[in-house]
């Protein structure tokens, strides 16, 4: 074995290695009296200033990526996710009768709403905690945020479809077609009290 093929052997493994390689290991295939930490030692040489260096990490080692080449390998990338069925019905009733309380929302769907379903919308950024009902308990009422308008490109309540055509093409279920479709700056007419300082689940 010449000093270049073991210079390209060591090369390969180091590309394939699934983890920093030691001396020993990398030693192991080499031949001809060749010594594995000079082979190295060179090719540091070699990529040093090149997109793709060779570093040592205690007596291991491994390509890299250039640090400094860091932010032209970043990529965003907006993840797309279906809301659930449940999750649908209760955006639309609280779109439809904002402001309104976790308790009139499982009235309607006839369903309770999991914990889950409101974090899904809170993070999506749809639908906010608004206040309290002043009735016992005084439960947390929820509305839609600007954020929900601009998502489905409305200019404000009243450009939402009415129910009944939610149904018709089977975003909703049938059991949501009595779902009151009252004009939705009159039921955002409703006196407004302090917002919650505490869990918005209570």
């Amino acid at each position: 074995m010449n000093r270049e093929l073991a210079r390209r052997v060591v090369e390969a493994l180091l590309f394939a290695a699934e983890e920093p390689l030691d001396l020993p290991t990398i030693q192991a295939h080499l031949a001809g009296g060749l010594h594995a930490g000079e082979l190295l030692d060179e090719l540091m040489q070699d990529y040093s200033g090149r997109g793709v260096r060779l570093e040592r990490h205690g007596n291991r080692y491994a390509l890299r990526t250039a640090p400094d080449l860091a932010g032209y390998l970043q990529r965003e990338q907006v993840q797309s996710r279906r809301l659930s069925r449940a999750a649908l019905e209760t955006l639309a009733i609280i779109a439809y009768h904002q402001p309104v309380t976790r308790a009139e929302i499982e009235e309607m769907r006839g369903v309770s709403v999991s914990k889950g379903t409101l974090d899904l919308l809170l993070e999506t950024g749809w639908v906010q905690p608004k206040g309290r009902r002043e009735s016992p308990g005084r439960p947390v009422t929820w509305v839609t945020t600007p954020g929900f308008l601009d998502h489905l490109d409305l200019t404000s309540l009243d450009d939402l479809p009415r129910i009944d055509e939610l149904v018709q093409v089977g975003l909703l279920g049938p059991a949501l077609s009595a779902v009151s479709t009252a004009d939705p700056a009159e039921m955002l007419s409703e006196p407004e009290v302090d917002p919650p300082t505490d869990d918005p689940e209570a």
